[in-house]
């Protein structure tokens, strides 16, 4: 595909005089400027290709803030130096009595020292050395006084990927696992960890997709639920799911997926497929699944999402479930446009809208989460030239982002499971939806970036709508809102600022699990707990820490208490409708799950 760069105009003849231009700046002065700045844009474009994207600007900046405040708080320098000693003693007494428990423990989500030699000489040495080296750096990278917030994080984000990059784990001779490894199987583990090394290199220069393994063919076992797609446009395709009761709630739920994945994280397997669980609890379930984007889609904007997604699928369910308030869900990125939807519709007396679940999804993105952390002009402008060479944000770039928010678990964990120990990754249905990510459209990403992320308009009162500003406070239907505890996407406690910014009743579940897992909660699900409160119209605003010391954690799943709450929103039981309405304009298309999720 032709890189998608502003039309050249045709050259004019050169000016004979020197005298001003009648009518202002000469034509040819514009044409010049344009050529060089499409040169910068393609320069940079190679650079953010050769890099994944990632401008360094933010990277320089966060060294040299956080290192001219070290310089010259000689109080800090002197406990980082006492902070050094302590954990050079702890190693020397760990040394002297190999007994005594360990006195550095790896992070909770830390996967890399789980074998039992790492707790035998000398690698125990090793490893402690190198717990105590990150525990120092996180120390020293805790925010000075004077020192940008958001330097102190990028300095710590740094140095961790530093030194997750030099630990004992990753060298064959630093790793006990590895060298048992190697013995036992006579080197087969390393000649086979090559060759998918090759191999994996090979498909990354291509671009070559994997399909997914057997026993995870989606529309088989993944996205299984029965439905059928009653709509579509180029945006998406909406699936109406078959009943699978006699007796349906009369208001039907339309839920709103992320575009930056595919919607079947919500219909995974038949065991975890929140679409399912609906469906058999008596709800008539609309599903939006979106297109996966190319070159020419690239003018693609948020007000695309907005009007011909959301507010078409809408329609849509409107016109097959008449005369009833619809029940929206968004999650994650989908959650933000239902917000957004939902603040328009309210401004515009629209009143269709009978609840709104928002999951993993942010309002506010004053604490937007470490993907985003090195989020600046600079970095916008590189992503902005990046897509402006090839039309979109591509899979691999995003990926490489989310994998490097937990390097040592997503990256080095799995690389030395399968290039040093020859293990191959067992395919699992979550692992096979997030391998199969989607592009994002250069116009879309860059009004997000912009406008939410890096300048915060939502709840600033400066997000406008078809030209008039919206606000969230305006929105009357009830609010469901669920954050997850190590959400590192849409942190809880950004999550839970709705609650801020809005003035309706609002009910908040904080669950156990990540931006994913914690959605995924069905019943049954070992280990599982969340908390919750509901919040009446018009009550006064409670903090996210007095909140999470006032609620006790439960255990079990959240999701039978949606349910509870979607029942108690009113609506009587009554035959499902029909599949789509051809009289309509909405007849049934194609079987779920449709065309769209399978697009490369």
């Amino acid at each position: 595909m032709a890189p998608r760069r502003p039309a050249k105009q045709q050259s004019k003849p050169e000016a004979t005089s020197v005298a001003p231009h009648p009518h202002g700046t000469p034509p040819a002065f514009h044409e010049t400027r344009q050529t060089h700045q499409n040169f910068d844009r393609a320069v940079r474009g190679v650079m953010a290709k050769l890099s994944g994207g990632v401008s360094n600007h933010a990277f320089l900046e966060a060294w040299s803030d956080w290192a001219q405040h070290m310089a010259r708080s000689p109080g800090r320098q002197l406990e980082l130096f006492e902070h050094a000693q302590k954990n050079a003693l702890k190693l020397i007494a760990s040394v002297a009595d190999p007994d005594a428990p360990p006195p550095f423990a790896p992070k909770p989500f830390d996967h890399r020292f789980t074998h039992p030699d790492w707790q035998t000489p000398p690698y125990h040495f090793w490893q402690q050395g190198f717990l105590a080296v990150q525990d120092w750096w996180d120390h020293a990278t805790e925010p000075m006084r004077g020192l940008c917030r958001e330097d102190a994080e990028r300095a710590r984000f740094l140095a961790r990927q530093t030194l997750d990059l030099v630990s004992p784990s990753n060298f064959p001779m630093l790793n006990p696992e590895i060298i048992e490894a190697t013995r036992d199987t006579a080197g087969r583990n390393l000649t086979t960890g090559m060759t998918r090394f090759s191999r994996d290199m090979l498909k990354t220069l291509s671009g070559h997709h994997d399909p997914a393994p057997e026993g995870f063919e989606i529309g088989k076992e993944l996205a299984a639920t029965p439905g059928q797609v009653v709509f579509r446009n180029d945006l998406f395709e909406l699936i109406q799911y078959a009943p699978q009761t006699e007796q349906a709630r009369a208001q039907p739920i339309l839920i709103v997926p992320a575009w930056i994945m595919k919607y079947y994280i919500l219909d995974l397997s038949p065991h975890n497929s929140m679409v399912r669980y609906l469906v058999a609890q008596g709800f008539t379930v609309f599903m939006m699944s979106w297109c996966n984007p190319t070159a020419d889609q690239a003018e693609l904007s948020l007000e695309d999402y907005r009007k011909r997604g959301v507010l078409a699928a809408l329609d849509a369910v409107c016109a097959i479930v008449p005369d009833v308030p619809v029940n929206a869900v968004g999650y994650c990125l989908g959650g933000t446009m239902l917000a957004i939807t939902a603040a328009t519709m309210a401004r515009d007396g629209d009143t269709r809208l009978g609840s709104i679940t928002l999951m993993a999804a942010q309002v506010d993105f004053v604490e937007a989460g470490e993907l985003l952390m090195f989020l600046d002009e600079s970095q916008i402008a590189f992503l902005e030239d990046l897509m402006w060479e090839q039309g979109y944000l591509d899979r691999p770039q995003m990926a490489r982002a989310f994998a490097a928010i937990r390097s040592e678990d997503l990256i080095y964990t799995r690389n030395v499971q399968r290039y040093f120990l020859g293990r191959e990754d067992l395919p699992s249905d979550i692992g096979v939806w997030n391998a199969d990510t989607t592009r994002m459209p250069a116009r879309m990403h860059s009004e997000y970036l912009r406008s939410l992320f890096l300048e915060n308009r939502l709840t600033a009162g400066r997000f406008a709508v078809e030209g008039r500003v919206i606000a969230l406070k305006d929105i009357a239907a009830p609010l469901f809102v669920v954050g997850t505890e190590s959400d590192h996407i849409a942190p809880w406690n950004s999550v839970y600022k709705t609650q801020l910014f809005t003035d309706c009743d609002l009910t908040f579940v904080l669950t156990k699990g990540g931006h994913n897992g914690g959605i995924l909660s069905e019943p049954g699900h070992k280990g599982r707990h969340y908390r919750i409160s509901h919040r009446p119209a018009g009550a006064l605003y409670l903090g996210p820490d007095a909140w999470l010391d006032q609620h006790d954690p439960q255990p079990g799943s959240w999701w039978p208490e949606w349910v509870d709450w979607l029942h108690g929103q009113g609506g009587k039981m009554v035959p499902p409708p029909a599949m789509g309405a051809p009289d309509k304009g909405y007849p049934p298309l194609i079987a779920a799950p449709g065309s769209y999720v399978f697009q490369p």
